[in-house]
């Protein structure tokens, strides 16, 4: 997750971010880089738990709900991932179905991971 979290700063690049929200109103063009700020935040503080209180996580009331809330993030993240996103931007494109692919079996992982937590 952190590493996940860390390679957001290569988002704006990588999408055109520049030349994309080029044509947006000043602050619908901030809120996008805000928001992904904050997403990356969440994710990174996410992963920093996961390594530095994993047994917290695991062993204590508070971390099972704690793991059940992450758990409910990355299940959020796995439903956007088919119902969110088009499927036309991965479809017929060797690449973009790869990462397709990948991420929808990260954000299955997160998810099995963490509701499991919780459950037991």
């Amino acid at each position: 997750m952190i590493g996940l979290a860390l390679s957001h700063a290569l988002f704006p690049r990588h999408f055109r971010w520049k030349e994309e929200l080029g044509p947006l109103s000043l602050l619908t063009r901030q809120i996008m880089y805000v928001h992904t700020l904050f997403v990356a935040l969440v994710v990174f503080l996410m992963g920093l738990l996961c390594v530095t209180s994993a047994d917290q996580l695991t062993g204590t009331p508070l971390g099972k709900r704690v793991s059940m809330g992450i758990g409910v993030f990355w299940t959020t993240r796995l439903l956007v991932q088919f119902f969110g996103y088009s499927s036309e931007l991965w479809k017929g494109k060797r690449f973009e179905t790869g990462v397709h692919i990948v991420f929808s079996l990260l954000w299955i992982y997160f998810s099995v991971v963490f509701i499991w937590v919780w459950w037991l």
